[in-house]
C-alpha cells in the first residue's frame, strides 16, 4: 500500500529582479526531512573522505616507506577499487534500498578507518584498512546521489543537486583546514602520545582518527531516515519495504535474503546493459572523465608539487581550500540562475571554463611577479596564507587556477549527477547515479600516469619543469568540452521534466 502525503506547492519564479532570484530557492519549502538529512550526511561523509584522501600519499611515503611512483600507484589502485565498487553497487542499492545500504557503507568505513588508525603493519593497514575502506566509501557515494533524486521532486531537483554539491565542498573545506592545522600542530613527522591507551600516533594517523570521528557521527543520523519514502510532484509517497522470509529462523532468513539480493542485483544490472540509454550515458561520462582528471591532480599531485616548489610546511590545504570556498559561494547563485538550462548544456559551458583554468599553471612564473608584489598578492600571501617575506608567484598562479576552475566546476559538476539521475528509468535511480561515478573511475585509472608526470617534470630532486606537466594535463582536459559539443546529437538523452 502506498500512502501519499500532500506537499505544499513551491513558490514560483515569476517574480522579476532580486525577488525572482530568491524565489528560485523557495522550491525547497516543505522539502522532506530526509533531503535535509542527506545534505548534512554529505558534509560528514566528504569531510572524512577528504582528510583521508589528502593524507594517503604522504602516509604511504612517510609512514609506510613507499616511493612516489609506488605511493601513487597504491592510491590509484585504492581509488580504482572504490570506483569499480561504486559503479557496481548501484544495482545493489536499488535492490537493498537506500537506508540499508547506508548502514552497511558507514559500518564498513568505521571499521576500516579504525584499522588504519591503530595498525603499524603494512599488510594489515592495506588489507584490513585501506581496501575495505574503498568498499565502505563505494556503498555511500551513489546512495547519496540517488537519495537526492528520491527525496526531491522535479521542481526541487536542480537546486537540490547544486546544494548537495555545495555540501560536498563544505566537507572538503573542513578537511583542508583540518589537514593544515594537524600538520602545523604536530609537525610533518610528529607524534601524539596517549599513555592511558598505550598509543603513540603519527601525524598522519591523527588525521585518520579525525576522519574516523566524522564517520562515527553519521551512524545515529541514519536512524532518522524513513524507509521507503520518496518525493513526487504530487506529494511524499511512503512505500513500506517488503520483509521476506519472516517465518524463517535468523540464519535461514539471512541466507535467503542474501540470495534474493544477489538475484535482484543481477537482474537489475543485466537490464541496465540492455538499455540503449546506458551506452549513450556511458559515452557522456567517458568524456566528462577528462575533466575529473583535473580534480584528481588537486588531491594527489598538487600537494607534492606545492611542497616541492614552495617548500616544506607550505600551506597547501589553504590553497586547496580556495576551490571549496568559491564553489560554496558560487553554487547557490549559479544553480538558481541556470535552473532553466539543461544539465547537458551546463556541463559543456562549465567544462570549457574548467579545462582552460589549468593552463595558468603552465605559464612562466615571471609573468606573475607583479601580481605577487601587488596589494592583492601581499594580502593573499600574508593575511590569508600566513606567509612572511616575499610571496612566491606560484601562489598567485595557483589562486587564479583554483578560482577559475571553481567557476567551471560550479557550472558543470553538479549537473553531471543531475543528468544521470534525470534520465534514469523509475526504479533504477541508484544504478544510473552510480554510473555518474564513472568519470572518477576513469580519472583515477590515470593517477598512475600522473605519478609518471610528477617524477618526470617535478621530481623530488633534480631539474623541474612543472609547466610541461600542467600543459599536458590541460590539453587532456580539453577533450571533454570539445567532445561533448561535437557528439551532442549522438549521445545526448532527454532529461525528465525538461522539453529541451
Amino acid at each position: 500500500m502506498t500512502k501519499t502525503t500532500p506537499t505544499p506547492e513551491p513558490a514560483g519564479d515569476a517574480a522579476v529582479g532580486l525577488a525572482g532570484f530568491f524565489a528560485k530557492f523557495t522550491v525547497l519549502r516543505g522539502a522532506m526531512r530526509e533531503l535535509w538529512l542527506t545534505f548534512l550526511i554529505k558534509i560528514l561523509v566528504i569531510a572524512a573522505y577528504g582528510v583521508t584522501n589528502l593524507t594517503l600519499v604522504l602516509w604511504f611515503t612517510s609512514g609506510l616507506g613507499f616511493g612516489d611512483e609506488k605511493a601513487l600507484a597504491l592510491v590509484s589502485a585504492w581509488s580504482l577499487t572504490m570506483s569499480v565498487f561504486t559503479v557496481l553497487v548501484g544495482s545493489l542499492t536499488d535492490a537493498l534500498g537506500l537506508r540499508l545500504t547506508f548502514f552497511w557503507g558507514v559500518g564498513i568505513s568505521i571499521a576500516a578507518r579504525a584499522v588504519m588508525v591503530l595498525s603499524t603493519a603494512k599488510w594489515l593497514a592495506l588489507a584490513g584498512g585501506l581496501f575495505p575502506l574503498a568498499i565502505g566509501e563505494a556503498l555511500t557515494g551513489p546512495v547519496l546521489v540517488a537519495a537526492v533524486r528520491h527525496y526531491a521532486n522535479t521542481k526541487q531537483r536542480s537546486i537540490s543537486f547544486s546544494i548537495i554539491y555545495m555540501m560536498m565542498n563544505v566537507g572538503f573545506l573542513l578537511s583542508h583546514f583540518i589537514f593544515d592545522w594537524v600538520r602545523e600542530h604536530f609537525g610533518e613527522s610528529g607524534h601524539w602520545s596517549l599513555p592511558a591507551l598505550g598509543l603513540k600516533l603519527t601525524t598522519y594517523q591523527v588525521l585518520f582518527l579525525v576522519s574516523l570521528g566524522f564517520q562515527c557521527i553519521i551512524w545515529p543520523l541514519l536512524y532518522l531516515l524513513r524507509e521507503g519514502t520518496q518525493a513526487t510532484d504530487k506529494g511524499v509517497e511512503i512505500t513500506p519495504r517488503e520483509h521476506r522470509h519472516v517465518d524463517k529462523n535468523l540464519f535461514t532468513a539471512f541466507r535467503l535474503t542474501v540470495k534474493d539480493t544477489v538475484k535482484d542485483t543481477s537482474r537489475l544490472f543485466a537490464g541496465l546493459l540492455r538499455q540503449n540509454g546506458f551506452y549513450r550515458l556511458l559515452a557522456f561520462l567517458i568524456l566528462v572523465s577528462f575533466l575529473k582528471l583535473i580534480y584528481r591532480q588537486m588531491d594527489y599531485v598538487y600537494p607534492k608539487y606545492g611542497i616541492r616548489m614552495l617548500g616544506t610546511g607550505a600551506p597547501i590545504g589553504h590553497v586547496l581550500a580556495l576551490n571549496d570556498i568559491f564553489v560554496i559561494l558560487l553554487l547557490p547563485i549559479i544553480g538558481a540562475l541556470t535552473q532553466r538550462f539543461s544539465a547537458y548544456a551546463m556541463v559543456i559551458v562549465g567544462g570549457a571554463i574548467a579545462a582552460a583554468s589549468v593552463f595558468f599553471l603552465a605559464l612562466p612564473t615571471a609573468w606573475f611577479v607583479p601580481a605577487a608584489n601587488s596589494f592583492f598578492g601581499q594580502w593573499f600571501g600574508h593575511r590569508y596564507l600566513g606567509l612572511s617575506g616575499n610571496i612566491n608567484p606560484i601562489y598567485i598562479m595557483s589562486a587564479i587556477f583554483f578560482v577559475m576552475y571553481s567557476f567551471g566546476e560550479a557550472f558543470y559538476s553538479p549537473r553531471v549527477y543531475e543528468y544521470a539521475a534525470a534520465i534514469a528509468p523509475k526504479g533504477q535511480e541508484a544504478s544510473y547515479s552510480a554510473l555518474s561515478y564513472i568519470p572518477f573511475l576513469l580519472a583515477k585509472m590515470l593517477t598512475g600516469f600522473s605519478g609518471i608526470l610528477l617524477v618526470t617534470y617535478c621530481p623530488e630532486t633534480g631539474v623541474r619543469r612543472p609547466e610541461i606537466m600542467w600543459l599536458i594535463i590541460g590539453l587532456t582536459a580539453c577533450i571533454a568540452p570539445v567532445g561533448l559539443l561535437v557528439l551532442g546529437r549522438v549521445i545526448r538523452l532527454r532529461e525528465a521534466g525538461r522539453d529541451d
